[in-house]
């Protein structure tokens, strides 16, 4: 049976999404119960705490890069299995782009899309009164968007606490939960946002602690008691991507992290095998795998390891003389000439592509991104549609004579030129493919 689910959403960035969902899910687990999670949108360091307290591999859904048949799709396997499923919001609420009513990306498409209540978390601090005018906007804005309950966040005292919950409690919205100001708690950050989950000696611990706090600080029964079970008009089981190869070399360690959970999951169900492979330990794709994926991480942040990785970089070449390689982000920086590091030192990659990429020399790169493939490959044949999102702060510094990978857009249809490159049986891009169009 669809099990219940629930949006965790908040009105900005910054307001304890993730540290709310996080204790909330390590608090309910504690209780015995099955929890899943998913991440609105195409972030992709949030699903790795959210499998971390889990215990289950999370998903991304998103409104902009997937159609309706492969969202239902997602959200009823995510539904499937377990007590209660948890979805964490993306940026505010109804923060998405211009465009198709349902289609912004937005999380507030996703409580429409599923008829799933909303449980709102508000950072309260420097505010009492004005609290309730917010939670009045958020619940009146759109009306097929519900707010079920609302958990204030970064509280500085229980008269301040008290404030608050009795100016909301006017609206007939229940404050579930209050969490205090504590600086103990918040995760750390880096330049692509939370450091990963795989990289805290002490992750377990403070999953505990969320769970402690969650337990002190919410009402976890009434906010059990939101949940509803999810809308599903047209759920499919096809893949989001279609698999590359059926034996894919996927390189897995600190320098190669972001790979869509739901993309690979999608492989294996269309019977494709993943074998992980660790360039920093100076592995290569196994001779037995018909093509090899990198995919995004930081290999700005590993970049002297990698250019002495020499096993990796002569057996990789060798593998892309007869069989497919893509890189996308992060893998794509690797597979060109060189990599300058933050201090502005230049590393030898594995010259499969003629670009040079800097991190020294930054630029936010960030949106979705509607690509159109220009030639037969590993995602697709020539004129193949896809979906995907780029966020990056390498730059270009040499922009190499590669055939480029794809024509793009940015998520408002507006034409970015062409992006990536493309050398024999090796290609690459910056943007992180999500969905076929």
């Amino acid at each position: 049976m669809t099990a219940p689910a629930l949006i965790v959403a908040a009105p900005r960035s910054g307001a304890g999404k993730t540290t709310v969902t996080l204790a909330l899910i390590s608090a309910l687990r504690r209780r015995g119960l099955a929890v899943q999670a998913a991440k609105a949108g195409p972030d992709y360091i949030d699903p790795g705490f959210h499998a971390a307290a889990t215990g289950r591999r999370s998903v991304n859904l998103d409104s902009w890069a997937m159609g309706p048949a492969l969202l239902d799709g997602l959200m009823q396997n995510a539904c499937e299995g377990c007590d209660v499923t948890i979805i964490e919001g993306v940026m505010g609420l109804f923060d998405g782009i211009g465009g198709k009513e349902g289609e912004t990306g937005a999380t507030s498409d996703l409580a429409a899309r599923f008829g799933v209540p909303v449980l709102l978390v508000i950072d309260v601090s420097g505010q009492s009164l004005s609290a309730a005018a917010l939670v009045r906007g958020f619940a009146s804005h759109l009306p097929d968007v519900h707010i079920a309950g609302v958990v204030l966040n970064k509280v500085g005292s229980d008269r301040h606490r008290r404030l608050v919950a009795d100016a909301i409690a006017a609206l007939d919205i229940s404050v579930l939960g209050s969490v205090p100001r504590d600086r103990a708690v918040a995760l750390p950050e880096r330049h692509l946002g939370l450091v990963q989950a795989g990289e805290h000696g002490d992750l377990d611990a403070r999953l505990d602690a969320l769970g402690c706090l969650a337990e002190r600080h919410l009402d976890l029964d009434a906010i059990l008691a939101l949940a509803a079970r999810p809308n599903l008009a047209s759920p499919s089981t096809q893949a989001a991507l279609p698999p590359p190869g059926m034996r894919i070399a996927l390189a897995q360690d600190a320098a190669f992290t972001f790979v869509y959970p739901h993309v690979v999951a999608g492989w294996r169900r269309e019977g494709a095998e993943i074998i992980p492979f660790s360039p920093l330990a100076d592995e290569a794709p196994p001779e037995d795998c018909d093509m090899c994926w990198l995919p995004g991480g930081y290999p700005e942040l590993h970049a002297g390891k990698l250019a002495a990785a020499q096993n990796f970089r002569a057996r990789l070449k060798a593998f892309a003389e007869t069989k497919a390689v893509h890189g996308e982000c992060g893998g794509y920086m690797v597979l060109g000439e060189g990599l300058e590091d933050a201090s502005g030192v230049l590393h030898a990659m594995t010259g499969l592509l003629g670009h040079t990429t800097s991190f020294a020399q930054r630029k936010l790169h960030l949106g979705y991104r509607a690509a159109r493939l220009l030639s037969d490959g590993v995602l697709g044949k020539t004129g193949a549609a896809l979906r995907g999102h780029e966020f990056h702060y390498a730059s270009l510094i040499e922009t190499g004579k590669d055939t480029p990978f794809a024509e793009i857009a940015d998520g408002e249809g507006k034409p970015l030129g062409t992006t990536g490159g493309r050398r024999g049986l090796v290609s690459g891009t910056f943007f992180h493919a999500i969905a076929s169009d």
